[in-house]
């Protein structure tokens, strides 16, 4: 069983995808984030510039995600973080290690050119597993 998961007051998507997807894997369910930025509902970059600001705003967005898969940031177990700009390491760093510290699931953080939405200069997808 998949479910797609959206939840209210988010941007609609820009193709043929779901902001998170749980399926159901036995005993458990696995829930799929999708690449989120820092975009808000209206489709505007929110704090261009500001790595710290944006991260934030993905992580509350994956949370609002999970929530509404029945899930949390702890049932997270991989995470991938896309940048414009590695030399903010340490700003994005800061901001995963408040969200991930109970979590600490595998993760990657690797620089690219652009996102998808101009302004927006991190994005950041997760893998959650969660015990029905």
């Amino acid at each position: 069983m998949r479910q797609s998961i959206i939840p209210k007051g988010f941007t609609p998507t820009m193709g043929a995808y779901s902001h998170g997807l749980k399926v159901d894997v036995g005993d458990s369910e696995m829930v799929f984030v999708t690449g989120q930025i820092a975009m808000d509902s209206n489709g505007n970059a929110v704090a261009p510039g500001d790595f710290t600001k944006q991260t934030e705003f993905v992580f509350l967005n994956i949370e609002k995600i999970l929530a509404e898969a029945g899930a949390t940031l702890a049932d997270v177990v991989k995470a991938v973080i896309y940048t414009t700009d590695i030399s903010r390491f340490k700003e994005i760093s800061a901001v995963r290690n408040k969200y991930f510290a109970k979590a600490k699931p595998a993760s990657t953080l690797i620089e690219i050119t652009k996102t998808v939405k101009e302004g927006c200069e991190v994005e950041i997808e997760v893998i959650a597993i969660k015990k029905k």
